[in-house]
């Protein structure tokens, strides 16, 4: 079965499901079944919302290495001030997670150094 159209809330071929389902609705999608010779209407709907929060990926006092170049002076002076080291060998800084979390330098850390 193939899927050819996911429409959002509002395109045409969907104006009638957003009268019966409302904000709820987040797509409705045409699929087409060739052995059957069919045309499938299908929708998409919110039943439930309830605050969620997203896993952190590192604990607090596990080591991350952090990607901040030499030019970076701020930043540097930042990992400096909470512990970070140098490691000349990987070219990355190691802090602790804890001491980056919430700040501009945990866009930096280095995926693979897990």
């Amino acid at each position: 079965m193939k899927s050819r159209l996911n429409l959002k809330p509002g395109q045409r071929g969907t104006k009638h499901l957003v009268e019966i389902y409302g904000n709820s609705l987040l797509y409705v999608r045409y699929r087409y079944d060739a052995e059957r010779g069919i045309r499938l209407k299908t929708v998409e709907i919110v039943v439930e919302e309830k605050p969620w929060r997203q896993r952190t990926r590192f604990h607090e006092d596990d080591v991350v290495q952090v990607m901040v170049g030499y030019s970076e002076q701020t930043l540097r002076a930042k990992l400096k001030a909470v512990g970070g080291r140098w490691n000349g060998t990987d070219k990355v800084w190691q802090v602790r997670y804890g001491s980056i979390r919430g700040t501009d330098l945990e866009c930096r850390i280095v995926e693979a150094a897990r």
